[in-house]
């Protein structure tokens, strides 16, 4: 073994990745931020905000509760109002009005412990545990302070969502929607980007066709198999197989079966057309590559934000208010919130919400696209 030849590969690969400032910057600038954005969301998250209905069936006791209730509340900005029914309090929680709803049963400022009902919609488990959490402690504090009772015991159900004891069901949206827009990036990037390096870009562009053309006819293409890809993740996860005994192997199944209230049709449609976006991005930010490694470096830029920003590890609730406008322009945003309002909702093409998530992942795609047919000709050598 040779020293001087290590050392010359050491001095060579040292001047390579300090020529190379997007290298530097991901092993030196990048990791700061992002570390930075985390420990912000997690320190500055903000509580959240309930706004509360009240089904009383606990008479003038319920009153004295839900002015306590409201109180507690009204320090967070929150609120709690006393509704006629049940059937009002779900209306309410299915049309956004309130987040919270809270039933007080007629037992309670009786000598056992009540159960107090605590209904939220079952979109966005995380941040609804953090509501409940907030409103537990709340009732549990008024309802001792008017009745002096035993403290109440709290329930939580939720108004959509189909019966299961799946504990990967609650994030099955988030994680699906994630994964397809990530692993459709990495194959649409480094796939576009070995076009280019491989000179079939520049051929292409030495003929007559036209810059949206070349976008559009590597979208559809890279588009069919996003397409399968999502196809696969959608079967894998929602599908399940079940396999009988066959000679000394025992019996299995393959496919987790998560459970879905929606059409997966409509599932598939929704990540696919939140792929469609990846591709164009993809295709958009490989331009301004020249090495794979430059394309994966692209990922804490822009899918790691989304990541955190979208709800799929932090409720979009709990955000600080300064990052709430950044939430509203991340494409996974939508596409969790799709996936949700079908796996969870059972939403079909006729709800609005998961008409406008529809609108915005078509619309972002095609934004996409359009500027990588603009950006396109200045990397061809």
């Amino acid at each position: 073994m040779s020293g001087r030849r290590t050392v010359a590969i050491f001095r060579r690969v040292v001047q390579e990745i300090r020529r190379d400032r997007r290298s530097v910057a991901l092993l030196f600038v990048v990791p700061i931020v992002m570390t930075g954005l985390v420990t912000f969301i997690v320190r500055e998250g903000q509580a959240p905000e309930v706004d509360a209905v009240v089904v009383n069936d606990a008479g003038p006791v319920g009153i004295v509760v839900t002015n306590a209730l409201d109180t507690a509340l009204a320090t967070e900005g929150g609120s709690a109002t006393i509704v006629a029914d049940t059937a009002a309090a779900e209306a309410m929680i299915g049309d956004g009005t309130a987040t919270v709803a809270i039933t007080l049963p007629a037992g309670l400022g009786g000598g056992d412990s009540p159960t107090i009902t605590i209904l939220t919609d079952g979109l966005d488990p995380a941040g609804e545990a953090n509501q409940v959490a907030a409103v537990g402690r709340a009732l549990v504090t008024a309802a001792a302070g008017a009745t002096g009772a035993n403290p109440p015991t709290i329930e939580h159900t939720t108004l959509y969502g189909v019966p299961s004891d799946d504990p990967m069901a609650p994030f099955a949206p988030a994680i699906l929607g994630f994964l397809a827009y990530f692993f459709v990036y990495i194959l649409t990037g480094i796939s576009f980007l070995r076009e280019r390096t491989g000179g079939t870009l520049e051929r292409l562009m030495a003929t007559p066709v036209a810059r949206g053309e070349v976008v559009a006819g590597y979208t559809l293409g890279f588009g069919l198999f996003a397409t399968i890809q999502v196809a696969l993740l959608l079967a894998w996860g929602l599908g399940t197989v079940e396999v009988p005994e066959i000679g000394p192997l025992p019996a299995f199944s393959l496919g987790l079966g998560l459970p879905i209230a929606g059409s997966p049709l409509l599932a598939f449609l929704v990540v696919v057309v939140a792929a469609l976006g990846a591709v164009s991005l993809g295709i958009f930010l490989s331009t301004f590559a020249r090495t794979e490694l430059q394309v994966v470096q692209f990922i804490p830029i822009v899918i790691v934000p989304q990541f955190l920003l979208s709800g799929v590890l932090f409720p979009v609730s709990s955000l600080p208010d300064v990052l709430q406008p950044f939430v509203l322009i991340m494409p996974l945003t939508y596409a969790v919130d799709g996936l949700r309002q079908v796996i969870v909702a059972g939403a079909d093409l006729a709800t609005p919400a998961l008409q406008l998530d529809l609108v915005v992942l078509a619309g972002v795609a095609i934004l996409f696209a359009a500027v990588a047919a603009l950006t396109i000709r200045r990397d061809v050598a």
